[in-house]
């Protein structure tokens, strides 16, 4: 069956009218949404089709209407242990057609109404999570601000990022995202979007891809502000030598075997990027100077030119490695050791925060800045009680999206009250959905959430 035979039979609209339904006409045709109490969910619509190894191609046409009531599955991935181990899991089930992207927007939209959007590109190294993660709703953000938010599901890992650029194309998770931003450009009108105002905003791998979707061939127009929260920028050098490494040691990637075979390479590619400096952090990742990205001073120039027509929020939470923790429960038992445990975690987090996230931010700014372009540079501070971790890689997450429900038991908020957490949640959404109307950040005072930095 072919991805648009697929795409009839399982979207395809029922017989009995629902009386939340919610249709919309866009351009590809008609999606039937959901009314959710106080917003409205069409969720798991495709955008694109691709077969494996090709790049994906926009959906420009449905050949019914779509009911789009299903969270939309993730991407095939390996049991992503460092998410299970610190938010929960979700299980999504997976697709390799995987291209698909869910849009919520106020229940109370006007006719005439054009919302400020903003687009979420997820984390998890290029080889883990997904758009419709339960952890990523939307609703607070696109209740308390009026906004709409659109979550998108791409290609990671083996299936994504890794290429070679001539059998296997590279960086196709990244042409995903491009191919979802068209397929919003065309579309989100009908959602009472306005198409002219778009933000994208991601967390970890996925805000790096931001970075690089900045500077992507196509991309101009696409979308006018970015936020990257706890991008990790310094892992790009380095990157050609190791995804040889990688190459190799998985050989040929059959376009037929069954996709258990090829995830099961990934371990394989793993252990050969070791070895590779910073690079092999996160061994799948985009791959600069290959379609749709330059390489080189062409790069930097790219990011130049960008600054003119994208406004940059930018910055990391205070103690991102403090994750490593959770990696070496040796190590985060000393962490939790009173007076010892706080110094030398600030040994090994404080220098590594810096040379990773901090720094790479700070270059990125003033980079963007003397190119005259508007960019503005965070710190996230909050540090959730007995966590273990401190102010954490994830630790932004909670303050942005996912319900109450959805992060209750999660070891990386230790005993934080849900109370608290919403109240300085608030703070951030503000930040987020003023910068996406605007281009500027609101001032909010003294913070002991968040700060905005001068430099």
């Amino acid at each position: 069956m072919s991805p648009r035979d697929r795409m009839s039979a399982n979207d395809g609209a029922g017989s009995v009218a629902d009386p939340a339904e919610r249709r919309f006409g866009l351009k590809t045709g008609v999606v039937v949404g959901l009314a959710d109490d106080d917003v409205v969910r069409a969720l798991g619509i495709r955008y694109a089709e691709a077969a494996r190894f090709a790049p994906p191609v926009q959906v420009t046409r449905y050949d019914a209407p779509v009911n789009a009531f299903r969270r939309a599955p993730a991407a095939p991935q390996l049991p992503p242990k460092l998410f299970a181990r610190l938010i929960g899991d979700d299980d999504l089930g997976t697709d390799e057609n995987c291209q698909r992207l869910s849009v919520t927007a106020p229940a109370d939209l006007g006719a005439d109404e054009r919302l400020p959007v903003l687009v979420w590109i997820h984390g998890g190294g290029n080889v883990a999570g997904a758009g419709d993660f339960a952890h990523y709703d939307p609703r607070a953000l696109v209740v308390e601000q009026r906004v709409i938010v659109v979550t998108v599901t791409y290609r990671l890992g083996m299936l994504g990022f890794l290429g070679d650029g001539a059998e296997v194309p590279a960086n196709l998770g990244l042409l995903d995202q491009l191919t979802a931003l068209r397929w919003i450009r065309d579309n989100i009108s009908a959602f009472g979007g306005d198409p002219d105002l778009v933000t994208v905003f991601g967390q970890s791998s996925g805000a790096a891809a931001i970075a690089y979707l900045m500077i992507s061939d196509g991309a101009e127009g696409l979308f006018r502000r970015a936020i990257m929260q706890s991008a990790p920028l310094a892992v790009a050098a380095g990157r050609a030598a190791m995804t040889e490494a990688m190459l190799a040691a998985v050989g040929v990637l059959s376009r037929d075997a069954p996709v258990e075979e090829i995830l099961a390479l990934q371990p394989v590619a793993e252990r050969a990027a070791r070895g590779h400096g910073m690079a092999s952090r996160m061994p799948f990742d985009v791959q600069p100077g290959l379609p749709p990205v330059p390489d080189g001073a062409e790069r930097d120039a790219a990011w130049r030119e960008a600054a003119g027509r994208v406004d940059v929020l930018i910055g990391c939470t205070l103690e991102e490695t403090g994750v490593i923790g959770a990696l070496v429960p040796a190590l985060n038992g000393v962490f939790r050791l009173p007076v010892l445990g706080h110094v030398v975690r600030r040994l090994i987090v404080t220098p590594s925060t810096r040379s990773m996230y901090e720094t790479p931010a700070r270059q990125f700014v003033a980079r963007h800045r003397a190119a005259g372009g508007r960019a503005y540079r965070y710190r996230m501070t909050w540090r959730p009680d007995d966590n273990g971790y401190g102010a954490a890689h994830l630790t932004d997450l909670p303050l942005l999206l996912g319900t109450r429900q959805a992060w209750e038991g999660a070891a990386l908020l230790g005993s934080a009250d849900w109370a608290d957490v919403d109240r300085r949640g608030r703070v951030v959404r503000r930040i987020w959905a003023e910068f996406a109307r605007t281009g500027t950040v609101p001032d909010v005072g003294e913070s002991d959430t968040i700060s905005l930095l001068p430099d």
